[in-house]
């Protein structure tokens, strides 16, 4: 399964990288929201995991990009601002889910695989 991940973190972009390769999965990784919706606007992912605070474009404007292009592509979102008004737009948006920083990858890992078995 191709998934892109969009963080501007490198040791976060990395472990989640390592996980996933781990798993046996195709990554690609974007550290900016501009590049992640260029690179969505050129490739079929089957997962985007994103940040929410990006720079040039955030992790709630890649979800949208996503979505107005028509795209099905389910987007697992991170932050370390849990508020809920934060939350709840990001799901009114069409989040599929929402994990707060400082996450288990483990735990990412399990959400992951729930999205790609479907």
């Amino acid at each position: 399964m191709l998934i892109l991940i969009a963080e501007d973190d490198e040791l976060i972009l990395k472990t989640i990288e390592h996980k996933l390769l781990k798993e046996g999965h195709e990554v690609i990784l974007t550290r900016n929201g501009k590049e992640a919706i260029e690179t969505l606007q050129e490739r079929d992912v089957d997962l985007a995991i994103t940040d929410i605070m990006m720079p040039f474009a955030s992790g709630i404007e890649i979800l949208s990009a996503i979505k107005s292009m028509g795209k099905d592509t389910p987007v697992i979102m991170l932050s370390s601002m849990g508020q809920e008004e934060v939350v709840l737009n990001a799901f009114d948006l069409g989040a599929s889910d929402f994990i707060v920083k400082p996450f288990s990858p483990s735990e990412l890992m399990l959400r992951v695989k729930r999205f790609l078995s479907n």
